[in-house]
Formats: C-alpha cells, sequence, structure tokens
C-alpha cells in the first residue's frame, strides 16, 4: 500500500514538471507540436507567404495540397492591416511558377480547410518560387462557405419568388405554343440585329462622339440660341400677318404655272420646227468656223489690215482722198459770203503713178483720161479775212489757207 502511494506520488511529480516546463516553454496547444513524418517539414523545406482577405476558420498545421495532393502545411497564421497573412512550409522537391495563384478550400461538405495551389489562368508560368516570396491578395481567393449557401438559399425560399416559378414557367409555355416559329425567326432576327450592331459599333461610338461634340457646341452658343428663339415669334406674327398676300403669290404661281404648262403644250410644234429650221444655219456656222469671227475683226479695221502698222515706217501713210466739196453748202453752214453761180470744183487727183515707189495702176478699158487741175485760185473766191487782231501766220500763203478751207469744207460735208 505504501509503495503503490509513493509510485503514484511521482507519477503526478512528473505530470507537474511537464505541465510547469510546458508553460514557461509557451505551450499554444497541441497543434502547435509539429507531428513527426508530416509534409513540409523535412530537410531543405521552405516558406512561402500567403495574403488572403478572409480565412475562415484555417488553422496551423492544416494541409498545403497540389492537384489534391499535400506537399506542405500552414506553419502560422497572423493579421496586418486587417489582412491575413498566412506562411506555409512545402517541401523541397516541390516546384511552383512565381506566379503560382493560392485558394482556400475544404475537402468536404463539412470537412477541413485546406491551402490549395493553382497554375496562373490564361497565362504561362514565370519563374519559380524559391522561399521568402509573398503571394498577394490580387492571386488568392476562397470558396464559398456551406452557411453562406444555406443563408443564400433560405433567403431565396422564404423571401423571394420561388413559388412563382411555377407560374411563370406555365405562362411562358402557353405564350410560346403554336409559335414557335415565329419565336426561332424573331431570335434569329435578333441575332443579325445584334451582329450588325456589333459590326457597327464603331460608327456608333463616332456617333455618340459627334453628338458629344454638338452637345458642347449647343451649350457654348446657348446664348445665340436664346436670342433666336426670342426673334423667331415677331418673325412669325410678320408671316401670320402677311399670311393672305403668301397665299395670293402662291396661288397666282400655280396659275401661271397652268398657263405656262398650256403655252408649252401649244407652242411645242411651232418650236420644234423653229429650231429644226434653225439645225442648218447653225451646221453653216459651225462649218464657218474661224472664218466669221476673223472676218469681224477685219470689218472693225477696215479700210487698214490689222497687219498695217507693220507696214508703215514713221507716224503716218500715204492716203489720197478724193472729196466732193459742195462750196454753197459750207457757206449756209459757216456764213461765209459764197456767190450763188459758184461752180462745183472737182477734187483733185492722185498724182500720175500713184504714190512714190509704187507703178502706176494700169488705165481701165475704154475710160477716158483723168482732166488736168487747175492751178490757178477759182474767180470770185477768196479766203476769208482773220478775225481783227489777229496777225497772219508766217509761212501761211493764200494759196494753203485755200486749201485748208477745201479740207474744211470737205470735213463738214
Amino acid at each position: 500500500m505504501r509503495a503503490t502511494t509513493s509510485r503514484g506520488a511521482a507519477t503526478l511529480l512528473a505530470v507537474a514538471l511537464g505541465a510547469g516546463t510546458l508553460a514557461g516553454c509557451g505551450f499554444e496547444g497541441a497543434s502547435s507540436i509539429p507531428l513527426p513524418g508530416g509534409q513540409g517539414n523535412g530537410k531543405g523545406a521552405y516558406e512561402v507567404t500567403l495574403e488572403f482577405s478572409d480565412v475562415l476558420d484555417l488553422v496551423p498545421q492544416s494541409a498545403v495540397k497540389v492537384n489534391d495532393v499535400t506537399v506542405g502545411s500552414v506553419q502560422s497564421l497572423d493579421v496586418e492591416n486587417f489582412t491575413a497573412r498566412v506562411v506555409v512550409s512545402l517541401n523541397r522537391e516541390v516546384t511552383l511558377p512565381a506566379n503560382t495563384r493560392a485558394s482556400l478550400r475544404q475537402t468536404s461538405l463539412l470537412g477541413e480547410k485546406f491551402v490549395s495551389f493553382e497554375p496562373p489562368p490564361q497565362s504561362e508560368a514565370v519563374g519559380r518560387l524559391r522561399g521568402g516570396e509573398t503571394i498577394g491578395l490580387d492571386r488568392t481567393t476562397r470558396s464559398a462557405e456551406i452557411e453562406e449557401v444555406l443563408s443564400a438559399l433560405s433567403l431565396v425560399l422564404n423571401g423571394g419568388s420561388l413559388e412563382q416559378l411555377q407560374v411563370i414557367n406555365a405562362e411562358l409555355i402557353a405564350a410560346l405554343e403554336g409559335r414557335e416559329d415565329r419565336v426561332k425567326d424573331l431570335l434569329r432576327q435578333l441575332d443579325t440585329f445584334v451582329g450588325g450592331l456589333d459590326a457597327q459599333k464603331g460608327q456608333i461610338v463616332r456617333a455618340l462622339d459627334s453628338l458629344d461634340r454638338l452637345s458642347a457646341r449647343l451649350v457654348t452658343e446657348q446664348d445665340t440660341i436664346a436670342t433666336a428663339l426670342a426673334d423667331i415669334p415677331p418673325g412669325l406674327d410678320v408671316l401670320t400677318g402677311q399670311r393672305e398676300n403668301l397665299t395670293e403669290v402662291l396661288t397666282s404661281l400655280d396659275q401661271l404655272g397652268d398657263v405656262a404648262v398650256r403655252v408649252i403644250r401649244a407652242s411645242q410644234a411651232n418650236t420644234v420646227a423653229d429650231l429644226r429650221a434653225l439645225e442648218p444655219i447653225l451646221t453653216q456656222l459651225n462649218a464657218a468656223g474661224r472664218a466669221l469671227p476673223e472676218a469681224f475683226e477685219m470689218l472693225v479695221t477696215y479700210p487698214f489690215p490689222r497687219n498695217v502698222t507693220e507696214g508703215i515706217q514713221g507716224d503716218y501713210a500715204n492716203l489720197f482722198v478724193t472729196l466732193d466739196i459742195d462750196a454753197r453748202g459750207l457757206g449756209r453752214f459757216t456764213g461765209l459770203p459764197v456767190p450763188d453761180d459758184l461752180p462745183l470744183i472737182p477734187g483733185p487727183a492722185p498724182p500720175p503713178g500713184g504714190p512714190p515707189g509704187s507703178p502706176a495702176p494700169p488705165p481701165l478699158p475704154g475710160a477716158p483720161p483723168p482732166p488736168a487741175l487747175p492751178t490757178e485760185p477759182l474767180p470770185g473766191l477768196s479766203p476769208p479775212p482773220p478775225p481783227p487782231g489777229l496777225p497772219p501766220l508766217p509761212g501761211l500763203s493764200t494759196r494753203d489757207s485755200g486749201g485748208l478751207l477745201r479740207l474744211l469744207i470737205g470735213v463738214f460735208t
């Protein structure tokens, strides 16, 4: 009996010493004791830090898996700036790309949580995890909890319109029954319409941009628009006051149109005949070509051709003019005393042989020879006296004055 008591006291003492030792070392429970043979605890293992917005009920020593194969374990959990930081340890032979993603999953509907590494979606693997890296919130996710799923389902079943699904289904069947072909055609047209909108989305965007610029321009011109709107009512009042006159004008134009139509229809045959009669004339004018404008040019410059200046060396040309002078008419015009029995004087003839240096023209067949010119002044005709107080010009003889008088008589007659 005494020996049994001694063995029990020794056992209690050993337990107490062990508990004291564990309390002094900061014992955090059985989950903090590394299990022998656990994943991620061997030689050469490396650690990676994961950031999650919510780790749910994840605990240390939870499994870390790749393709549902355990390759490590959770070493510690911490919180920094409302972000959960999970440190996991992976076996040395585990090779993962640097852009690997991580998620929180659970083994079954009510099973334990674990960390799963997944390959990057829609991108190629880059680099390699070697230890010490941090996978941020942009590459970590978590699955929905069963409590969240049941809560959402409860909301649908209790406060939603789930009981209306049967009514909706029955009404939909009644609406589509017998109209399947038209519904299919509608869906095909809708597909074509949506495809056309997609093909013209660039033009639609440009139209929206143009509408935006127009709206901005209207905002900047709002004062001008307000002024125009203020001036439009007086203009409308003027148009309203002139409505009868405008109506009368339009009525008269309608009547004029009727008359013009009748005139055109009545004169159609004559107009066509006139045009056909003009056809030969226009044809000949077209055939004349450049001859007609050249003839008009010669008519304007008659009696001199257009190249007469090329043949004149100097400031005058030799021109012989025959003038028939009526001295009686000149006397009546100028008031000079002219005898009534004054005979007509024939004009001077050109010198024999024509202009100097030119051959004499041949005489016409059967023509009489030209009369000889008188060399003495005509009896009874004297030059007019000079004005009082004006001396006679030097070098101007009486014979010269008579020649000038005959030239003036020829001009005025």
